[in-house]
């Protein structure tokens, strides 16, 4: 009865073994940052905002022009020409608010062109992490870079070095 008891208990750990799940941690952001194809990424949408940005600053300016000339010309105007200006006023000022948000609003085009200009180096990312993983047998790779679903990873799962290695950035 003994011996079977301690049999059962030796199947069970080795069941417990046997079905234990290998997992590691990867810092995407960390491995991004040594890859020097993303800083031609970073400056390329850095130069893309700063044309748009120049292009919104320059409607702004006109705007504005049209608000002092509006304010300056107001007194002499008839309710007629006021109405019709400051429908126009609006209608400039909407345009330019869309455009903003066009530009630089969630899901805007600066926030595509990255998507555009990233999706390379993260299937790049993506498959050294599968190859990384099949080599070494993980069942679980997790990103702590973004840091909001891991409350704890212990320094020894981090594999972002080995991915460098993978990926021959270092």
């Amino acid at each position: 009865m003994k011996k079977n008891f301690v049999i059962a208990i030796a199947a069970l750990l080795a069941s417990v073994t046997v079905f234990a799940q290998k997992y590691a941690t990867v810092d995407t952001r960390y491995i991004f940052e040594k890859m020097p194809e993303y800083q031609q990424v970073q400056k390329q949408v850095e130069a893309q905002a700063a044309t748009w940005q120049k292009e919104i600053d320059t409607k702004q300016a006109a705007l504005d022009k049209l608000y002092n000339s509006y304010d300056a010309e107001e007194s002499m105007m008839s309710e007629d020409l006021k109405k019709k200006k400051e429908e126009e006023l609006f209608n400039k000022e909407k345009e330019l608010r869309d455009l903003q948000k066009k530009r630089f609003g969630f899901e805007g085009d600066l926030f595509k062109k990255r998507q555009e200009l990233m999706e390379p180096l993260q299937k790049k990312v993506a498959d050294a992490v599968n190859r990384l993983a099949r080599a070494n047998g993980y069942d679980l790779v997790l990103d702590k870079s973004e840091g909001k679903t891991i409350i704890f990873a212990d320094p020894k799962l981090d594999k972002s070095e080995e991915l460098l290695r993978e990926l021959r950035l270092k």
